[in-house]
């Protein structure tokens, strides 16, 4: 299948169709690029990572069944690792610090806010999602520290890694929508891609997905009391609000 679509500021453009050859027996394959980045790795890297897709079957059960598992997303070099992370609803995510500092985990996402305090290396935070949605995950005590954790009503779901290619596997046959997010791309752009896709028994290869980065602007950086960080200035004090 050489399909791409490709999302843009303002259009979603089918680029061509041509027959798609079988891919495993239930799952849903493709390839992933971001353009357009002000990102350093992503534009002179090629990377791709962070991309999460889902489908949503249609019509969507009213009671769709997904298992809950249990995740990981270490504090490591003042880094959450991953970067960005997949689970269903119910699941919960074990926050371990590796670090011989202190650090904390918060989110003001409205569905479900959170904040464990602080703790410190050798120690572990852990909290159970109830609600699908979108998490941004912050440290209050190290502003550069972030991450992204997509709570999934779908049981069929991928992360690309950092060659964009992905594989959801083991989708039953069946019509679905396919669902994408991307951190640094607009909401209003990554809605223009959720074509319905049928998958026969023998899975599906989708087309080159494009996602452009156009029109991204960071968020306010802002601790867990939703008020804008310190920031050193030129003379070495701090200006802005505190943690």
């Amino acid at each position: 299948m050489i399909w791409r679509w490709r999302i843009c500021s303002s259009s979603l453009l089918l680029l061509g169709i041509a027959a798609a050859s079988p891919a495993r027996a239930g799952n849903v394959t493709g390839v992933v690029e971001l353009t357009n980045s002000n990102d350093v790795s992503t534009r002179k890297g090629h990377n791709y990572s962070g991309v999460v897709l889902w489908l949503d079957p249609v019509p969507r059960p009213a009671n769709l069944p997904v298992s809950v598992n249990r995740a990981e997303m270490a504090q490591r070099n003042k880094q959450f690792q991953p970067h960005v992370l997949a689970i269903t609803v119910g699941s919960t995510v074990d926050f371990p610090n590796f670090d011989p500092i202190l650090h904390n985990v918060f989110s003001r996402f409205s569905g479900q806010q959170f904040d464990v305090g602080l703790y410190q290396k050798g120690a572990s935070k852990s909290v159970t999602f109830k609600y699908p949605g979108i998490v941004r995950v912050f440290c209050n005590i190290h502003s550069t520290m972030s991450a992204i954790i997509a709570v999934l009503a779908s049981p069929w779901y991928a992360v690309t890694p950092p060659g964009g290619k992905f594989v959801i596997p083991n989708v039953p046959p069946g019509e679905y929508v396919l669902r994408i997010f991307h951190e640094r791309a607009l909401p209003e752009n990554l809605n223009l891609l959720a074509p319905r896709i049928a998958v026969s028994e023998n899975g599906l290869v989708l087309p080159l997905i494009s996602i452009s980065e156009t029109g991204y602007i960071p968020a306010p950086n802002l601790d867990k009391h939703g008020e804008p960080r310190l920031q050193p200035s030129r003379n070495g004090t701090y200006t802005g609000g505190g943690n």
